[in-house]
């Protein structure tokens, strides 16, 4: 057996359990949308440690750029989407504009924090203003021009939202179609910037609004395989949200851009609302958001989409009391002001999951609930070094963190990798905060072990692996 053959062995696994572990590839990825027009929402701080702890959420939506918040999620890891207001949108037709409002609401930031799109208004494709409609592209097309100056378009796309309105009524999602004179005139140009930037098309999908007590199980997922059939291509379809967004992907075809990837930005059910509103529930918004969650992200795709995942983003993080509309549209969150879960849609990260992972025979996972053994904080095998140089910023940054022993000269200066150099920091970090579990997930790139990595030297033998593998 070739030296190239073992290491192939030897890594393979390992690159597959962080895979597993993070829970993402492709287009995939769960998302939340943060909402703050509630009068009881805890510190934006609070919020991002949570998220990055103790949930599965790897990507934050913002409705708007605020500082603080932008700040509060820097060191997390977490992906960032800030978004331009409605209102702002037709100023940036202006180059200098733009320039400025990037300047200003993200280079200040994109350092620290994972900023990762910039959202051009919320559903501006179904506005009842021309104005607005007319600025949407040049005004994309002005924010990327502006991040390409300041050299932030290699990790910073430029979209927008679109609302289900952008649509035709269509019976079959096979016949989806752009409503007349939008396609043309705003969408195929819109089009045709995301296709050359890279950017997705992003679509605000919601069973929920287009309920009817006879097709609540349609929409909750609980259809057989003898579902509903499109009789315009034959396919089948068991829940209703596979039939929105391939009704998306029919009108992005027709023009000639089936190419572009789609993003569920928003989708939600509410726990509450009128005794009028069919559907609502705290049981109804688990089962939905859950199958949903775990629907987009198998890897089964839709009839028309088949063997793909989506980004899916929650709408929302918390109710909040201060939106007006009927009872339903305050009560959309995942958890209360507090934190506490108005439900358990699936997204809370679950020690035992990890130890069920095949592991490394150098890191073992310290068992869920083991009680006296010392524990470590270790990086998980084949981490992303980009995220790992972020924990390691993040942890020394923080008060009576003293990171001095990784530095040039420091006593674990060697092996000098950011892998090694993230083992120290992440572990002090846990062992400086009570070595709870969350304190080293680390956006799932951290991982408890009961070995101790200073005599097994974890960081040194994978970096010594990828140097032989160089040779080859």
């Amino acid at each position: 057996m070739t030296l190239p053959t073992v290491l192939v062995q030897i890594l393979l696994p390992m690159l597959l359990w962080a895979s597993a572990i993070k829970g993402t590839d492709g287009g995939g990825g769960i998302g939340v949308n943060y909402g703050t027009r509630g009068t009881t929402l805890p510190p934006p701080g609070d919020v991002a440690r949570f998220l990055a702890r103790e949930t599965l959420v790897d990507r934050v939506r913002l409705l708007d750029a605020d500082p603080a918040v932008l700040h509060a999620f820097a060191g997390t890891g977490l992906a960032v989407d800030v978004t331009v207001p409605n209102a702002v949108v037709p100023r940036l037709v202006n180059m200098s504009f733009a320039r400025r409002w990037v300047r200003d609401n993200v280079a200040p930031y994109a350092r620290a924090t994972n900023i990762s799109r910039v959202l051009v208004g919320n559903e501006v494709t179904t506005e009842a203003n021309r104005t607005l409609l007319l600025a949407i592209v040049p005004a994309m097309r002005n924010l990327h021009t502006a991040l390409v100056a300041m050299s932030l378009h290699g990790r910073i796309k430029v979209s927008t939202t679109h609302s289900l309105g952008v649509l035709t009524t269509t019976e079959h999602p096979s016949s989806g179609r752009f409503r007349d004179g939008y396609d043309t005139a705003i969408l195929r140009p819109l089009l045709h910037f995301l296709r050359a930037t890279g950017a997705p098309f992003m679509v605000n999908a919601y069973p929920f609004y287009g309920l009817t007590n006879d097709t609540l199980d349609f929409a909750l997922f609980r259809v057989s395989d003898a579902g509903v059939v499109d009789k315009g291509s034959g396919l089948v379809y068991t829940n209703m949200l596979d039939a929105q967004l391939d009704a998306v992907h029919s009108a992005i075809s027709r023009m000639g851009f089936g190419d572009v990837d789609i993003a569920v930005s928003e989708t939600g059910w509410p726990s509450a609302g009128e005794d009028w509103e069919v559907g609502v529930g705290a049981d109804h918004a688990r089962e939905y958001n859950t199958n949903a969650i775990r629907h987009l992200g198998s890897g089964v795709g839709t009839p028309l989409m088949p063997n793909r995942t989506f980004e899916v983003s929650i709408f929302s993080l918390f109710d909040e009391n201060l939106k007006p509309g009927p009872v339903s549209e305050r009560n959309f969150g995942l958890f209360h002001g507090d934190m506490t879960p108005v439900y358990d849609a699936g997204i809370f990260t679950d020690p035992a999951a990890i130890v069920e992972q095949p592991v490394s025979a150098k890191a073992t996972p310290a068992p869920a609930g083991q009680l006296g053994a010392r524990q470590w904080c270790v990086a998980t095998p084949g981490a992303d070094e980009m995220m790992l140089q972020e924990n390691i910023d993040f942890a020394c940054g923080q008060e009576g963190i003293d990171c001095a022993a990784i530095r040039p000269g420091g006593v674990c200066y060697e092996p000098d990798t950011v892998q090694g150099h993230a083992a120290y920091a992440m572990n002090l970090y846990f062992q400086s905060n009570g070595r709870h579990a969350f304190d080293c997930d680390f956006g799932q790139t951290g991982i408890l072990t009961t070995a101790d990595p200073s005599k097994i030297l974890i960081p040194y033998i994978q970096h010594k692996l990828a140097r032989l593998l160089s040779l080859y």
